[in-house]
């Protein structure tokens, strides 16, 4: 299998990456603080990724990806995906968090019981950390119950997630409280 090509693009909450291999996206990186970090992390999760300038495809969600982070409601949904070495449950997981619109979120709790079984709420929560597409798969948008944080292993974590949220707020999810700080409930 041929190496992943990458590039970095600034948006509103920093620098991110985008790899891609054969006309799919088989990656995505949040900011890592500065762009050599960026870059390392990139290189660590897809040893002999190169960086390469976009081909149309890739330019079109960069630019996708830059409009949702200024606030425009994208919903990433034709933005080609490899999904080779996920299983069946991560696919299935994947689907359901990118049909949620930009501003709204659901529960890990929600995304199970869509699957078939509440009972998977910590599979989906295992399942959305090694979400090898954030933004794309916007995990950001899944909370814990009650509209807790949850996890969020992309770099700046829970800050990184809140501020994606809050850029997205104006467009349909309400913020609560909750012991700690900002949250954001799930709309059913």
């Amino acid at each position: 299998m041929a190496a992943a090509s990458y590039t970095t693009f600034d948006t509103q909450i920093g620098t991110c990456a985008i790899l891609w291999r054969a006309g799919r996206i088989v990656g995505t990186a949040l900011p890592a603080g500065i762009t050599e970090r960026l870059a390392d992390l990139v290189r660590r999760r897809h040893p002999g990724a190169v960086e390469a300038g976009p081909p149309p495809f890739v330019r079109t969600v960069m630019r996708d990806i830059v409009a949702l982070l200024s606030g425009e409601p994208l919903d990433l949904m034709d933005a080609p995906l490899d999904l080779t070495g996920l299983g069946d449950f991560e696919r299935r997981v994947y689907a359901i968090a990118r049909g949620i619109p930009p501003g709204e979120t659901r529960t890990y709790g929600d995304l199970a019981r869509e699957l078939g079984d509440v009972a998977l709420a910590r599979r989906v929560g295992q399942a959305l950390g090694r979400n090898p597409f954030p933004i794309v798969v916007p995990c950001h948008r899944i909370l814990a119950a009650g509209g807790k944080t949850g996890g969020f292993s992309a770099p700046g974590g829970i800050d990184t997630k809140f501020r994606i949220l809050e850029i997205e707020r104006t467009h349909g999810a309400s913020p609560s409280l909750f012991a700690g700080g900002l949250a954001f409930a799930p709309r059913r």
